[in-house]
């Protein structure tokens, strides 16, 4: 198998996996998870977005969860920002990485953003002009790679087009992301490629939900044609408000099992990161998504 030696893990639980959930989360609580994955060796912990509060209610705190966090240097911690208003919370938070959104699917494009995927690029090129004045770096996301809640599949051409443009645009990492987690591997693998011919494939990361269970195995399919980064979430958190039915991101002890197993280096601690997801998870007053976590939690017991 020709699987990277080395696989770097970007968290977004506390932000992709929290923006979802009912309950709210409090600031300390919020803190805490960071603060805790960051310990666990990751080197990247998506904090929070500075998203209208009417829209995303979790995600209302995010500049006092920047002023609180333990930032460790050589960690990066990016916030995903809509628009100009957006960033003006960013630059005002002191935060140094940045994540703009679009997708692949004009219909989800308009539901998410209330825009077409050209007017979302419109948008971005203030926030890009101010991220290079400011000496942030930005990561790109592209939603709906695989299929769309309401258009239905979505063509790889189309996927690498949108990850091009962002690319050029100054994103120095693409996250490609399964919303729906309908994909399976060969669908993966075939989306992948078409991108990879436009944007290097050290630039690209793979961000899976898992819906239908594939998650890890699309992982191994993308990670064999070179893919290197990839979207967790601890205990399996989230899910998409503006895609129904879709189940949490794959879980961070799940990937980590899984790459433990194939002696790809990573240096995230599994065990530090599933106690992170326990306390989480008392907090929300749920049991953790991802398999792994139960197993160590029931071992834990």
């Amino acid at each position: 198998m020709n699987y990277p030696k080395k696989v770097r893990l970007v968290e977004v639980g506390p932000r992709d996996g929290l923006q979802n959930e009912a309950k709210p989360v409090s600031v300390e609580a919020k803190v805490a998870l960071i603060d805790a994955l960051t310990a666990a060796g990751h080197s990247a912990v998506e904090a929070g977005s500075f998203v209208s509060p009417k829209w995303v209610p979790q995600m209302a705190n995010t500049d006092r969860v920047m002023a609180e966090i333990k930032r460790k240097p050589g960690v990066g911690y990016p916030v995903l920002v809509p628009n100009k208003q957006g960033m003006n919370g960013a630059v005002e938070a002191h935060c140094e990485e940045i994540a703009i959104f679009t997708a692949a699917s004009e219909a989800f494009c308009r539901k998410n953003t209330n825009c077409s995927i050209d007017e979302s690029f419109e948008r971005f090129a203030p926030v890009l002009e101010a991220a290079q004045k400011h000496g942030m770096k930005v990561r790109g996301y592209v939603s709906t790679v695989i299929a769309c809640p309401y258009d239905g599949k979505v063509a790889p051409a189309k996927v690498a087009e949108v990850s091009e443009r962002l690319f050029r645009m100054g994103c120095y990492e693409v996250s490609l992301g399964d919303t729906t987690g309908v994909g399976t591997p060969a669908e993966c693998v075939t989306m992948i490629d078409a991108v990879a011919a436009r944007v290097p494939r050290e630039k690209l990361a793979a961000h899976f939900h898992d819906t239908y269970g594939q998650s890890l195995a699309n992982i191994m399919a993308v990670m064999e044609r070179g893919i290197a980064v990839f979207d967790t979430s601890v205990a399996g958190l989230g899910g998409c408000p503006y895609a129904k039915g879709a189940s949490g991101n794959v879980g961070t002890e799940d990937v980590l099992y899984l790459l433990n197993g194939l002696g790809i280096d990573h240096g995230v601690d599994i065990d530090a990161v599933a106690r992170a997801g326990r306390a989480i998870c008392a907090e929300l007053g749920r049991e953790p998504a991802s398999k792994v976590a139960q197993a160590l939690k029931a071992k834990a017991a």
